[in-house]
């Protein structure tokens, strides 16, 4: 979908951007700040109250008005919004939507354990991980920890674990076709010595500074440790963790706090032609993001109505507003491996460095239909950055998005849509260093209007 006033994709015989390389290594840090969905959704607060937003408490009354700017959180989610200084009862949303959780492991109850004088931790397999990738790397352990009075801690331990793959002697066939049983292969190693010995909730009361015997509860993951950094000819490419889906969600608040910062430095309010801007990022995606945090509970609703409420608007109103609104569904999606071409559409083929990709299924595991194809064409045509099509090869199903959630609950009309990567679900995923940027600059096109 690229036209004459589009440039063409990057390549690496093509310099990257300076601003796609600034954008990058602040992708970098924002991965880097967020080894848990506690710790993202904590991150997007405070680049928001950074930028002079105002944290809202769900369980106090909100004082709302046209030209505020505020942030909400829930467990690990977060939702940033704009609210134009002109705003009423019938103002639309422009909602730009990901999550904030991966694919991996998390922490099981009783999860000290041990085997041969190693001690190890209990873990389960969260989502959908590549489980081979998360062999031999340096893990950490990150979330939140609960004590019985209900404070709630972040925790993260910096490099604790490692998940060790047998050697090649002992499994001659191991590469003719590697299989991992979730249960036994997949337990980290973390010291030596008698189990009885060892304590994995005593590690993370330590990175707390709390008493072990004080915690209530706790939702933590494991973590890749090694940093996002740039390679390749040209230094085109990132590596990194996690960039399913905190790629989208830092496009969506960087797009978000450009656009409002902008806004009220012409205007003295955050405000947008495009309606109430809005970042929902949310957590549970990779599990079906059924949850009072995920897409398919009442989060999103919850904000919206006591936003349209406090502007003024009644039931009918507020319909009128859900009516008028739009929702961009970011999530990563897949560039043509060129190891596995066959695997793809031999049609619709999203390179790297070719620009947000738009996701298309007829059997609306994307939200995708032809007017919000349109207005994306549109905000990508506006920005100046290259666009590209995906839809599935009909013998391999695609996976879905909190896209057609959103728009079945509120009936948003909603538009799919992403950065193409490679290695997805990997422990260290892939992406043209320019793509991120290109995501970021179409986002904050929609916001504009």
């Amino acid at each position: 979908m690229t036209d004459a006033n589009t440039p063409a994709p990057s390549t690496s015989s093509t310099p990257v951007p300076e601003e796609a390389r600034a954008h990058a290594a602040d992708l970098a840090s924002f991965v880097t700040a967020s080894p848990s969905s506690f710790h993202a959704a904590a991150e997007v607060v405070r680049r928001a109250e950074a930028a002079g937003f105002e944290r809202l408490a769900e369980a106090e009354a909100w004082d709302v008005v046209p030209g505020g700017r505020y942030v909400v959180v829930r467990d690990g989610s977060a939702i940033a919004l704009a609210v134009p200084a002109a705003a009423g009862p019938t103002t639309p949303f422009t909602i730009l939507g990901a999550h904030t959780d991966s694919p991996g492991f998390k922490l099981k109850p009783r999860p000290t354990t041990g085997s041969a004088g190693f001690w190890q931790a209990g873990v389960e397999v969260y989502g959908g991980p590549l489980l081979n990738s998360w062999l031999d790397r340096e893990l950490e352990l990150a979330g939140r920890v609960v004590t019985r009075d209900g404070a709630e801690h972040l925790v993260r331990t910096g490099p604790l674990l490692r998940i060790p793959q047998l050697a090649v002697h002992l499994d001659r066939a191991a590469n003719e076709g590697l299989t991992l049983d979730k249960q036994r292969h997949t337990q980290p190693v973390w010291g030596l010595g008698d189990t009885q010995d060892a304590d994995v909730l005593g590690a993370l009361a330590a990175e707390a500074g709390i008493d072990p015997a004080h915690i209530g509860g706790y939702d933590v993951v494991v973590a890749d440790t090694q940093e996002p950094r740039t390679f390749g000819a040209g230094q085109v490419f990132l590596a990194s963790g996690r960039l399913d889906n905190l790629l989208s969600v830092h496009a969506g608040v960087t797009a978000l706090l450009a656009h409002a910062g902008g806004e009220a430095r012409a205007q003295g309010a955050a405000t947008t032609s495009g309606g109430i801007a809005v970042l929902a990022a949310f957590d549970h995606e990779e599990i079906g993001s059924e949850s009072r945090s995920g897409a398919a509970g009442p989060f999103l609703e919850d904000v919206l109505a006591r936003v349209s409420g406090a502007l003024g608007a009644g039931p009918e109103e507020s319909r009128q507003a859900f009516a008028a609104s739009f929702h961009v569904s970011s999530d990563v999606g897949h560039a043509v491996h060129p190891n596995y071409p066959e695997r793809h559409d031999p049609a619709n083929r999203p390179v790297a460095g070719g620009g947000p990709i738009l996701k298309i299924n007829a059997n609306q595991r994307y939200a995708t239909d032809a007017h919000g194809a349109a207005r994306w064409s549109a905000a990508c045509a506006s920005a100046g950055v290259p666009s590209q099509e995906f839809v599935s090869n009909n013998g391999i199903p695609c996976g879905s998005t909190i896209g057609p959630i959103t728009a079945t609950r509120l009936g948003i009309r909603t538009v799919d849509v992403g950065a193409a990567i490679l290695s997805m679900h990997s422990a260290r995923e892939l992406t043209a260093v320019v793509d991120p940027w290109y995501l970021s600059r179409a986002m904050g096109a929609v916001l504009a209007g």
